[in-house]
């Protein structure tokens, strides 16, 4: 079974400086801790990204996992569903961007199923961390090139 989680900040950019730094998938290693490098394996005829390669630090060891990004509802939703893992079963998520008074309210929902069981609260928490750290990450990087 997996982890649905869902987490929100509001960010002091628009809409569409927040998206535009959310599919920067180039600079993520300079401002994603987490992250050791990520390689963009194939585009859509945009030049927008479509398979991104991501090796992260995780559960005190490196992962490697491949997502496929959606621009369906571009600029106000990027979602993407996992295409491999060695350590998650699915990885699948979205950004939603809703302008809200001077800045903007970014929703984060992620659902995560690790390739190993572990015990619910363990899942719980490190799908917590895994967002707050996302969103506070995004709302730094944003609000620096705003």
């Amino acid at each position: 079974m997996g982890q649905r989680a869902t987490e929100s900040i509001v960010i002091s950019a628009t809409p569409e400086a927040i998206y535009g730094v959310v599919i920067d998938f180039a600079t993520y290693p300079t401002w994603v801790a987490d992250l050791k490098k990520v390689t963009v394996l194939s585009a859509d005829d945009a030049g927008r990204a479509l398979d991104v390669e991501f090796r992260a630090a995780a559960f005190g060891r490196s992962s490697t996992y491949t997502l496929r990004y959606d621009y369906s509802a571009a600029p106000g939703e990027l979602s993407w569903s996992q295409v491999n893992s060695d350590l998650t079963s699915k990885l699948d998520g979205r950004y939603c961007f809703e302008a809200s008074g001077a800045g903007t309210k970014v929703t984060y929902e992620l659902d995560v199923e690790l390739v190993v069981p572990l015990p619910s609260f363990v899942k719980n928490r490190a799908a917590s961390r895994i967002m707050t750290q996302a969103l506070r990450e995004l709302k730094t990087r944003a609000e620096r090139s705003a």
